[in-house]
């Protein structure tokens, strides 16, 4: 049964869609995680991108993917999303093994995300493009403009209400600012009522003032949208993660809180090749 109008979280897969196989050793039904890779992995030939990964994210956490270039963290989000095949490996959401599932079933089970480069339709208005992916959830196969479905156009006003982008409505995609594009993407992705969304790069080319926005939208969201973000910008990362997960060479090199990332010599080494702290990261404040 899927999500009501109007409920954030995603709902159980379609009948008839659903993977075998039981959860990960060591889950149980009330303390499965959102997602969990086990053991999975990418190859190019002799290139191992992603290299025996094993991540856990919570229900309702904001998860953190953060590493130096050439890591792997797009292609591991690309394996999450189902636009690329694992080579070996199994991939869970909640109690589902969704390993074999393509791209179109993950997104009908709950897995949304925005892109580092923009999808949106420029020509259109920010109400327009909002209408178009509430269709997907709530408009008519038979109806090719929904505007007359009261359910698809309530949506489309809780949508651009979250991500704050009420008075915005009637301008073009393509008139909006950078960050204002970021903001109506999110908005696209919510649409889909996920349960899981994955954030590639969002604050990317933000201000400052942006990427304040967009850390407090992020915030707002509600526990039952579990949220993974890949962010170049440690800044943001460390204000919305309650746990990060640093990739380096494919491989998982540490998980942990915030504070254990900033504190990991291995991970500054990573990064910068030099284990001083203050190249990297800025201490908070009373630090």
């Amino acid at each position: 049964m899927t999500a009501p109008p109007g409920d954030w979280g995603g709902g159980t897969p379609p009948p008839g869609d659903r993977a075998g196989g039981t959860a990960p050793a060591g889950d149980t039904a009330a303390a499965a995680p959102a997602l969990a890779l086990r053991g999975v992995s990418r190859h190019f030939g002799a290139l191992r991108a992603v290299d025996a990964v094993d991540l856990s994210v919570s229900a309702g956490a904001r998860h953190g993917l953060i590493g130096p270039n050439g890591a792997g963290k797009s292609t591991l989000f690309r394996l999450i999303a189902g636009t690329l095949r694992v080579s070996a490996g199994t991939i869970w959401l909640g109690e589902q093994d969704i390993t074999g599932q393509r791209e179109y079933v993950r997104a009908r089970w709950g897995i949304s995300q925005t892109l580092q480069h923009s999808s949106l339709f420029l020509p259109l208005t920010v109400e327009q493009n909002a209408m178009l992916a509430a269709q997907r959830r709530h408009g008519s196969p038979g109806s090719p403009w929904p505007r007359r479905q009261p359910v698809a156009r309530d949506r489309v006003a809780e949508l651009l209400e979250a991500v704050g982008l009420t008075g915005r409505a009637t301008v073009t995609a393509g008139e909006l600012s950078h960050g204002e594009r970021r903001q109506l993407e999110i908005a696209l992705a919510l649409a889909c009522e996920p349960r899981l969304l994955l954030l590639d790069e969002p604050a990317a080319g933000m201000s400052a003032a942006e990427g304040e926005r967009l850390v407090e939208l992020i915030e707002a969201l509600p526990a039952s949208v579990t949220v993974l973000i890949v962010e170049h910008d440690l800044d943001v990362v460390f204000q919305l993660a309650s746990a990060i997960t640093v990739l380096h060479l494919g491989q998982v090199l540490l998980t942990g809180s915030p504070s254990d990332v900033r504190e990991s010599a291995a991970v500054r080494e990573a990064y910068l090749g030099t284990a001083d702290r203050e190249e990297l990261f800025v201490a908070p404040d009373g630090a």
